[in-house]
Protein backbone atom coordinates (compact mmCIF):
# COMPACT_ATOMS: atom_id res chain seq x y z
CA UNK A 1 0.00 0.00 0.00
CA UNK A 2 1.10 3.71 -0.73
CA UNK A 3 -0.16 6.74 -0.50
CA UNK A 4 0.29 9.71 -2.49
CA UNK A 5 0.02 13.56 -1.60
CA UNK A 6 0.12 16.03 -4.23
CA UNK A 7 1.40 19.83 -3.49
CA UNK A 8 1.99 23.13 -4.79
CA UNK A 9 -0.91 23.70 -6.92
CA UNK A 10 -2.36 27.52 -7.60
CA UNK A 11 -2.67 30.27 -9.43
CA UNK A 12 0.01 31.82 -11.78
CA UNK A 13 0.26 33.63 -14.74
CA UNK A 14 1.21 32.36 -18.47
CA UNK A 15 5.62 32.35 -18.63
CA UNK A 16 4.90 31.93 -15.19
CA UNK A 17 6.32 28.58 -13.20
CA UNK A 18 5.25 26.36 -10.65
CA UNK A 19 6.73 23.25 -8.60
CA UNK A 20 4.58 20.47 -7.81
CA UNK A 21 5.64 17.98 -5.62
CA UNK A 22 4.19 14.26 -4.93
CA UNK A 23 4.84 13.08 -0.64
CA UNK A 24 4.54 9.38 -0.48
CA UNK A 25 4.31 6.83 2.41
CA UNK A 26 3.79 3.55 3.42
CA UNK A 27 5.72 0.46 1.85
CA UNK A 28 8.19 3.10 0.32
CA UNK A 29 11.08 0.46 0.50
CA UNK A 30 9.70 -1.08 -2.41
CA UNK A 31 10.77 0.44 -5.32
CA UNK A 32 7.89 2.53 -7.34
CA UNK A 33 7.72 4.37 -10.80
CA UNK A 34 6.29 7.71 -10.07
CA UNK A 35 4.06 9.43 -13.02
CA UNK A 36 2.49 12.76 -13.16
CA UNK A 37 -1.20 13.08 -15.39
CA UNK A 38 -3.34 15.80 -15.59
CA UNK A 39 -6.92 16.19 -16.01
CA UNK A 40 -9.54 18.79 -17.21
CA UNK A 41 -13.57 18.44 -17.80
CA UNK A 42 -14.23 16.64 -20.67
CA UNK A 43 -10.95 15.53 -21.31
CA UNK A 44 -9.16 12.12 -21.02
CA UNK A 45 -6.56 12.28 -18.43
CA UNK A 46 -3.01 12.97 -20.19
CA UNK A 47 0.15 11.02 -19.05
CA UNK A 48 2.21 14.58 -18.32
CA UNK A 49 5.91 12.58 -17.00
CA UNK A 50 6.95 9.98 -15.69
CA UNK A 51 10.48 8.26 -13.91
CA UNK A 52 11.29 5.21 -12.73
CA UNK A 53 12.38 4.24 -9.08
CA UNK A 54 15.90 5.38 -9.43
CA UNK A 55 15.19 8.74 -11.40
CA UNK A 56 17.93 7.94 -14.03
CA UNK A 57 14.57 7.33 -16.59
CA UNK A 58 12.16 10.12 -17.74
CA UNK A 59 9.46 10.03 -20.05
CA UNK A 60 7.36 13.22 -20.76
CA UNK A 61 4.62 14.20 -23.11
CA UNK A 62 5.22 15.91 -26.36
CA UNK A 63 2.87 18.36 -25.19
CA UNK A 64 5.73 19.60 -21.96
CA UNK A 65 9.00 18.58 -23.15
CA UNK A 66 11.45 21.41 -22.98
CA UNK A 67 9.02 22.94 -20.61
CA UNK A 68 8.55 20.38 -17.47
CA UNK A 69 11.38 18.30 -15.91
CA UNK A 70 10.86 15.72 -13.21
CA UNK A 71 12.68 14.58 -10.90
CA UNK A 72 13.00 12.46 -7.52
CA UNK A 73 14.45 12.29 -3.95
CA UNK A 74 14.16 8.93 -2.65
CA UNK A 75 15.23 9.73 0.71
CA UNK A 76 12.26 12.17 1.38
CA UNK A 77 10.09 9.95 -0.40
CA UNK A 78 9.45 12.79 -2.64
CA UNK A 79 8.58 13.62 -6.28
CA UNK A 80 8.68 17.13 -7.64
CA UNK A 81 7.07 18.20 -11.61
CA UNK A 82 9.07 21.36 -12.39
CA UNK A 83 6.90 23.45 -14.70
CA UNK A 84 8.32 26.25 -16.26
CA UNK A 85 6.78 28.38 -19.34
CA UNK A 86 3.49 27.95 -18.34
CA UNK A 87 0.82 28.06 -21.24
CA UNK A 88 -3.41 28.32 -20.37
CA UNK A 89 -3.44 25.22 -22.09
CA UNK A 90 -2.11 23.80 -18.81
CA UNK A 91 -4.50 24.39 -16.73
CA UNK A 92 -5.60 21.20 -14.87
CA UNK A 93 -5.94 19.15 -12.22
CA UNK A 94 -2.53 17.04 -11.45
CA UNK A 95 -2.37 13.88 -9.63
CA UNK A 96 0.33 11.77 -9.24
CA UNK A 97 0.02 7.86 -9.39
CA UNK A 98 2.42 5.47 -8.53
CA UNK A 99 3.37 1.92 -10.26
CA UNK A 100 4.57 -0.89 -8.68
CA UNK A 101 5.76 -2.14 -12.13
CA UNK A 102 5.33 -1.77 -16.02
CA UNK A 103 6.07 -4.66 -17.68
CA UNK A 104 6.20 -2.94 -21.16
CA UNK A 105 7.79 1.09 -20.82
CA UNK A 106 5.84 2.65 -23.26
CA UNK A 107 3.07 2.42 -21.27
CA UNK A 108 3.62 4.77 -19.02
CA UNK A 109 0.92 7.13 -20.09
CA UNK A 110 -1.73 4.35 -19.45
CA UNK A 111 -3.92 5.24 -16.40
CA UNK A 112 -4.47 1.32 -16.12
CA UNK A 113 -0.84 0.85 -15.22
CA UNK A 114 -1.06 2.73 -12.22
CA UNK A 115 -1.74 0.75 -8.59
CA UNK A 116 -2.54 4.10 -6.64
CA UNK A 117 -3.28 7.77 -6.52
CA UNK A 118 -3.23 11.24 -4.90
CA UNK A 119 -6.14 13.48 -4.93
CA UNK A 120 -4.66 15.82 -7.01
CA UNK A 121 -4.12 19.48 -7.00
CA UNK A 122 -5.26 22.20 -9.06
CA UNK A 123 -2.89 24.23 -11.72
CA UNK A 124 -4.57 27.26 -13.19
CA UNK A 125 -2.50 29.71 -16.34
CA UNK A 126 -4.24 32.90 -16.67
CA UNK A 127 -3.61 36.07 -16.54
Amino acid sequence: QLQLVESGGGLVQPGGSLRLSCSYSGETSRRYGIAWFRQVPGKDREGVSYTTSSGLTTNYADSVKGRFTISRDNAKNTVYLQMNSLKPEDTAVYSCAAALFIADGSHWSFPTEYDYWGQGTRVTVSS
